[in-house]
Formats: C-alpha cells, structure tokens, sequence
C-alpha cells in the first residue's frame, strides 16, 4: 500500500493561491497514478486533476486552465497549485494513489476554505 500525507489546505480569500502538497511512501513503485479530489461541504467526492507516472495531466473541466498538477519525484511528492480561487473551490481535498487491480490508496485531506 502507499500511505499519502496531504498538507497546504487553508482560509484563502477569493482570487488568491494556494498549493497543496502530498508526500507519498510505501508501495511507491506500484503506483499507476496520483491524483486530487475534493468533496465540497454537502457534495460527493469529485475528481479534480490526476498525474501518471509517465507525467501525463488529466483535469476536471470545472478546474482547467486555474489549477495545475505537478510532481517532484525525487520528494515523491505530488502538487496541486490552485489559482483565482472561488468560494466554491471550499472543500476538503485528498490525495489518491492508483495502484494496479482497482487498489486505492488516500490521504487524511486538508481543508481548504475560500472566502467571498
């Protein structure tokens, strides 16, 4: 299994920036692909962006063109850069690691809230 550590969440004011940040371990090697969801206060979880280990992007189309996944292999570290942020970018964001046979791993998520 792979154990994700996400952080960066936070009270941001609209139009701002944050970046998020999951550290992986574990079963690194195994994994397809990282991504990002988030569930928004009384919504289910949604997918957000996700990166491949070849470093291929796929976006939510709610997201394209203001956040951006990124990746820092060497820290087996995955991003996720958010831009003009809107109130309803608010949720709780977790880090999901795809491995083969329909196996997930998750992170504990970190709240971001966006204020209006």
């Amino acid at each position: 299994q792979v154990q994700l550590v996400e952080s960066g969440g936070g009270l941001v004011q609209a139009g701002g920036s944050l970046r998020l940040s999951c550290v992986a371990s574990g079963s690194i090697s195994s994994v397809n692909a990282m991504g990002w969801y988030r569930q928004a206060p009384g919504k289910q979880y949604e997918f957000i962006a996700a990166i491949t280990s070849g470093g291929n992007t796929r976006y939510a189309d709610s997201v394209k063109g203001q956040f951006t996944i990124s990746r820092d292999s060497a820290k087996n570290t995955v991003y996720l850069q958010m831009n003009s942020l809107k109130p309803e970018d608010t949720g709780v964001y977790l880090c999901n690691a795809d491995r083969p046979f329909g196996f997930d791993d998750w992170g504990q998520g970190t709240q971001v809230v966006v204020s209006s």
